[in-house]
């Protein structure tokens, strides 16, 4: 069940079952992020209580930072509310994050968002932060529970002696790191999108593209070349994904960042179609051909590496 919370908000525990809520952020919903919900759920089964998530919406950062500021994000929010979903989770609570909920004082936090909400038992992680300024922490936590939910931290979660976090997963995906991405998410790193009228140039010669445009403020990898899978119609298919400026044809003062997936052996119309791209294996930069012949063979290239890395993959 999805609640938004507007601040401030008149709800009272009567409203709630009691509940073990999870506290956080979760960008991206990694592998750190599942270990805090998870031990939400658990405890939920342990205390007989029905378990809850408490994430924010839009990013802190978009209304404490001095400059108005565009976030992009590992998972827009509703990309988190279908992983929720699938991690058992009985109710989400998003909080609209404004300047006037950013006041409140650590105390207030905990007793309008926590206490007033019939939670038994909090879940967080080592570095959660609450109140004005990030005053409140999982130290100061047990005196502002007035003695009426306990918690449990969550310690930091660590992937080859570094720590699974958010700002990891957006620089792996800034270096084109998929590989590591998908060590730290636990999953493929994925964008969803719709398919729309692009140039038609791939179909010319040979190599038809489905041009996505993005369907919320997604971070996207590295520029460049990946071996993709593309879900459309229900099904999954293999691709090459050229994401960047094409620079062969374009203007250099284009600066319009497009994403295009040749899907292979596949010839249907899907233009109008929500696709989610989930982004595999880098596979070089992007470059500018002299001419179409070169184009073409890279392509050609591109596309056999991509096939290599899908049959190795699927052995």
């Amino acid at each position: 069940k999805v609640i938004t919370v507007h601040h401030p908000h008149s709800f009272s525990s009567a409203d709630f079952p009691p509940l073990s809520m999870a506290l956080g952020y979760f960008d991206g919903v990694h592998k750190g992020h599942q270990k805090v919900i998870n031990t939400a759920v658990m405890e939920a089964e342990k205390r007989n209580l029905n378990s809850a998530v408490m994430t924010f919406d839009p990013h802190p950062s978009v209304v404490l930072g001095r400059k108005h500021k565009h976030v992009h994000y590992i998972t827009p929010l509703q990309d988190k509310i279908k992983l929720m979903e699938t991690l058992g989770v009985d109710y989400l609570f998003i909080v609209r994050f404004t300047s006037d909920f950013a006041n409140l004082h650590p105390q207030e936090y905990v007793d309008q968002y926590i206490i007033n909400m019939n939670v038994k038992h909090v879940s967080a992680g080592f570095d959660f932060t609450y109140g004005k300024l990030g005053k409140g922490n999982m130290e100061t936590l047990q005196f502002h529970s007035r003695g009426e939910f306990t918690y449990t931290t969550v310690h930091k979660l660590t992937d080859h002696d570094e720590k699974i976090s958010s700002t990891a997963i957006r620089k792996a995906l800034s270096d084109g790191e998929t590989a590591k991405v998908s060590n730290l998410l636990g999953r493929y790193y994925t964008t969803s999108g719709t398919v729309i009228h692009g140039d038609k140039r791939g179909r010319k010669i040979g190599f038809p593209t489905a041009n996505i445009e993005l369907s919320d403020d997604y971070i996207t990898p590295k520029i460049g070349v990946y071996a993709v899978r593309l879900y459309v119609q229900n099904q999954w298919h293999n691709g090459v994904a050229n994401l960047g400026y094409k620079p062969t044809f374009n203007n250099p003062e284009d600066k319009a960042l497009s994403i295009e997936v040749h899907i292979f052996d596949y010839s249907s119309s899907i233009y109008g179609e929500e696709v989610t791209v989930e982004w595999h294996n880098y596979i070089r930069s992007e470059k500018k051909f002299d001419g179409i012949e070169q184009l073409i063979a890279q392509i050609e290239k591109d596309k056999q590496q991509a096939v290599a890395y899908f049959q190795k993959l699927f052995v």
